[in-house]
């Protein structure tokens, strides 16, 4: 774009075209700036960042390990201190479990940025940091702050609060000014709150968690049913998220639950978990389809998960729910609460969406937003009743129900996701092209 306007700007043109010239070139102004406007940067991965440093592998291993470089990886302000492999190694072979290792290394995440320059012109010679640890609410009080301390000689010594400033600066590693800075200190940060046992996942109590923070409804739903809760137990250990409707959302559905045969009513309850631990970050950063612990062979019993910002929804052919409350969320279980309940379309059709109450059919035979139960006949249409939940059997996911707005909602995802995909550094580079062909032909 620059040779071009330089290569333009050195041809001799006649004064006659000088006014049109000017016209041009304001054009191309406009195009540069937008191009300035439009072109993002890339987000941060620290487990890319430190992959060029081979003394740091084990920590960045357990990063990925713990999921913790996801909530740092969508954090813009960050500063991680690393420690190199021998550190590491002293660790675990402490024989840590998988969560009590996230305290410890999220003790070791401070929600600032402390470049090296930083570090060594603190103000008052110490400042207090608050870390990941300390976001969890995990930590009492502020034992999951990290004290920094520049001290002399040049040297910058950090330790929990409270605590004894045992661990130094060692080195930067990588920074990029202001948004993550990754420095090296010379040990682990020794914390008693952070090193405390959790419980293993066996120990978990997944009904109480529930029916403690607004769920209880469900929970009870799933004690009645002995396959679903083994299946839930059973599928803990390797990692487990859930979706359980709040108390009343559920209560509004127990009639329609009732209706359903035995097989069903556990494959609903199975479906409304998924096989893998998601915390909200990664909820964020994986939107699509997803199985479920009913998923089966034929039987998709998969749901879809998209967010618009903050706000994080599933999806099926039958409706979309929006996650309002975390329940849990602590390596390997993630407990979310949803405003409705999610309905799979291998139980459901699109009729059975729960409405508070019946209100009068949508004229012209359009479908509204919030479907309404039928009423046998529409304005100038016969509409065919749907099927009870028992009639919808295993093997609709051929033929799926149709939703709301008439067609599968899988392809709205599709498209919304195909949005996504065109936003951010790929439209920079949509606007880049636009750009040089636009100065060429301006030029």
């Amino acid at each position: 774009l620059l040779h071009s306007l330089t290569h333009s700007l050195s041809l001799k043109k006649p004064l006659s075209v000088s006014r049109t010239m000017a016209k041009k070139m304001s054009c191309l102004v406009i195009f540069n700036i937008l191009l300035l406007l439009t072109i993002q940067t890339h987000a941060h991965n620290v487990t890319r960042l430190l992959a060029s440093h081979p003394s740091f592998s084990s920590f960045s291993h357990y990063l990925t390990q713990t999921h913790l470089a996801d909530e740092i990886n969508r954090r813009t302000t960050i500063t991680v201190c690393a420690v190199d492999n021998a550190a590491m190694a002293a660790l675990t072979s402490k024989g840590y479990t998988i969560s009590t290792l996230k305290n410890i290394l999220s003790l070791h995440v401070l929600l600032d940025y402390f470049g090296t320059k930083k570090l060594h012109q603190i103000r008052d010679g110490s400042a207090l940091a608050a870390t990941m640890f300390q976001a969890t609410g995990a930590a009492p009080g502020t034992t999951g702050f990290v004290n920094i301390t520049d001290l002399r000689g040049g040297k910058v010594g950090f330790g929990p609060d409270s605590g004894d400033l045992s661990a130094f600066f060692v080195k930067s590693i990588e920074e990029v000014p202001y948004n993550i800075s990754i420095i090296q200190i010379s040990k682990v940060l020794p914390s008693e709150t952070a090193s405390a046992p959790t419980p293993a996942p066996a120990e978990m109590n997944l009904t109480g968690i529930m029916s403690a923070h607004g769920c209880k409804v469900f929970a009870e739903t799933l004690l009645t049913n002995p396959g679903a809760s083994k299946t839930f137990q059973e599928s803990l250990e390797g990692g487990m998220t859930v979706f359980c409707p709040g108390d009343d959302a559920m209560k509004g559905f127990l009639p329609k639950y009732k209706n359903l045969t035995a097989p069903k009513k556990e494959a609903f309850l199975d479906f409304l978990a998924v096989p893998t631990y998601y915390s909200m970050a990664m909820l964020k950063s994986n939107n699509g389809p997803m199985n479920t612990l009913a998923t089966d062979g034929a039987n998709k019993f998969e749901l879809t998960v998209q967010n618009d910002g903050e706000k994080v929804t599933l999806k099926t052919r039958i409706n979309t729910v929006k996650i309002v409350d975390t329940l849990i969320d602590e390596q390997p279980l993630a407990i979310y609460a949803t405003d409705k309940v999610l309905l799979p379309k291998e139980l459901f059709k699109a009729s059975a969406v729960d409405a508070p109450a019946p209100a009068p059919a949508p004229e012209d035979g359009d479908v509204a937003d919030s479907p309404k139960p039928a009423k046998g006949k529409g304005k100038g249409k016969k509409k065919k009743a749907a099927p009870s939940p028992d009639e919808s059997g295993f093997g609709d996911s051929d033929s799926p129900a149709e939703g709301p707005d008439g067609e599968a909602d899988d392809s709205t995802a599709d498209e919304a996701g195909a949005v996504r995909i065109i936003g951010g550094a790929k439209a920079g580079l949509v606007v880049s092209l636009l750009c040089l062909f636009a100065s060429s032909w301006l030029l």
